[in-house]
């Protein structure tokens, strides 16, 4: 349990695949991030397309989810983890091509930088596919320690993206 809090804790998943066939991994994915022990699906964006940044393979099939959990921080990195190795995740180097990414953006409003996790993701304000469908779930979040995240959509402007 959250010691902090006997409420929930709101927190932000990024989705995202481009190896087999990614709409159905991401859709298969927001399914398993509702079956989190002690956490639920509060809402979740549309899937969107987008080009590879930083990396290489096919495009991306990306979607946001929001839950609501009592677990910490750690404890929902490693239910992520865990749910993206029974994908069939594999981390031959950084930014290969992926089965499945989940990446925890925001944690309530709490900002993290330990070792193994940084908290509001590090790069989540450079990368449309991120972005989007965050704004897409609530167009008035603010990021913290950054302010409000619909602030930082010019700068993400040229990144292609499209609603599938």
């Amino acid at each position: 349990m959250n010691k902090n809090t006997q409420h929930p804790i709101t927190a932000y998943i990024g989705i995202g695949a481009n190896l087999g066939n990614a709409p159905a991994q991401v859709a298969s994915a927001i399914i398993q991030l509702a079956a989190i022990p002690q956490t639920s699906l509060h809402a979740q964006s549309s899937l969107f397309r987008s080009a590879p940044i930083d990396s290489s393979g096919d495009d991306y099939i990306n979607a946001v989810a929001c839950l609501h959990t009592h677990l910490t921080a750690q404890a929902l990195l490693q239910a992520l983890q865990n749910i993206e190795q029974d994908f069939g995740r594999e981390r031959p180097y950084f930014n290969a091509p992926r089965t499945l990414d989940l990446d925890l953006l925001l944690y309530g409003s709490t900002i993290i930088n330990d070792a193994n996790l940084i908290v509001p993701h590090p790069r989540m304000l450079q990368r449309a596919f991120v972005l989007i469908p965050l704004l897409q779930i609530d167009p008035f979040i603010s990021i913290p320690g950054r302010g409000a995240a619909h602030q930082f959509v010019p700068q993400v402007a040229d990144q292609v993206i499209a609603k599938i």
